[in-house]
């Protein structure tokens, strides 16, 4: 797991009190699974993004993908 998304996890209280040790494994996939998905989405609407310069546009949705550890 991703340094980034475990502290999203933690900050929303999934990891609190042992609620994370309770998911099962396929709960666990789906739930960072759906983080990545967010963040992949994030990227793509900075890449399509018409306020900033073509460059520009691959350098911040690369920059949001490495943040949390996402390949594309």
């Amino acid at each position: 797991m991703n340094d980034k998304f475990e502290d999203l996890l933690y900050n929303s209280g999934l990891t609190s009190q042992g609620c994370w040790d309770k998911l099962d494994e396929w709960d666990r996939e789906a739930v960072l699974k759906f983080g990545e998905l967010i963040v992949k989405e994030c990227a793509d609407i900075a890449q399509e993004t018409r306020w900033a310069v073509p460059p520009r546009q691959e350098q911040i949705a690369r920059a949001i993908r490495q943040h949390f550890g996402v390949k594309w």
